[in-house]
């Protein structure tokens, strides 16, 4: 009886050590992370004109924070235009981008540099530079391709349709808990459709944890309505556009022969 009592005791003792090692070796950097787009259903109609999206969560203190919002990876074409004859401008080749998203908005606490490796930077497709690394080019070397792609983000960039911040992220502490906050500009050039919203926690140069929301582009109404008829119906839209065109013309014209015309 007192060999079994004996056994008992060695056997809880071995219980709690091996509860307390395993305790010991969670990883301290794992960070508890969420994320929530507020405004996560934008709806397209004859007034639109953009509209914001901000992103909020929390996080463990003293972990830096990178929060990328892009569409689906798929195919870019550009055109390159070139004299003919030397005389006429027309298309002379077409660059084709493969597994490039349409949008890719990123926002960090700091640079992306000074945060993490480029071997983080690779894995996750963060920045510009790792962008590049992961799409495919019809071109003949990599000085090309890099060539080009700086040429293609300045194009998404002057769209409104690609954008890198640093800095920006809003960080207050509160209760052990870290809080932030981002509010950012969506602009009327970005589609329709699904776009995710990734957040990375990141500490010692590593990603720790991630979260991700979503939002939702969507077109309601007449817009709706035309963008299927253009779709679906090629001669009835172009149509009623040519009926719109005109009506739109002699509307203009009534009303600049009321107002007396030109002086």
């Amino acid at each position: 009886m007192k060999n079994q009592c004996l056994i008992s005791k060695a056997f809880i003792i071995l219980q709690v050590l091996i509860v307390s090692f395993l305790l010991l070796s969670v990883n301290p950097a794992s960070a508890r992370l969420t994320a929530k787009a507020n405004h996560d259903h934008i709806t397209v109609d004859f007034f639109y004109h953009g509209s914001t999206v901000s992103v909020r969560g929390i996080s463990d203190p003293d972990t830096d924070l990178i929060i990328k919002i892009t569409s689906d990876e798929g195919h870019q074409t550009l055109r390159e235009k070139g004299k003919v004859g030397g005389l006429l401008w027309m298309n002379v080749g077409e660059l084709k981008i493969e597994h490039v998203p349409n949008v890719y908005f990123l926002h960090s606490t700091k640079n992306i540099e000074d945060i993490l490796t480029q071997a983080q930077i690779n894995k996750y497709v963060i920045g510009y530079s790792s962008l590049e690394r992961h799409t495919e080019m019809n071109v003949s070397d990599e000085g090309e391709k890099s060539k080009w792609f700086n040429e293609f983000v300045k194009f998404k960039e002057s769209s409104n349709l690609y954008a890198t911040t640093a800095g920006k992220i809003s960080l207050t502490e509160k209760d052990g808990v870290q809080n932030y906050y981002i509010l950012t500009q969506w602009p009327f050039q970005a589609p329709p459709g699904q776009y995710t919203v990734t957040v990375y926690a990141v500490k010692d140069k590593k990603v720790v944890d991630t979260a991700t929301s979503n939002v939702s582009v969507e077109q309601i109404g007449m817009v709706k309505s035309f963008a299927n008829m253009a779709k679906n119906s090629a001669a009835e839209y172009g149509f009623i556009s040519i009926i719109v065109a005109l009506s739109t013309g002699f509307g203009v014209g009534l009303i600049f022969r009321k107002s007396g015309g030109a002086h």
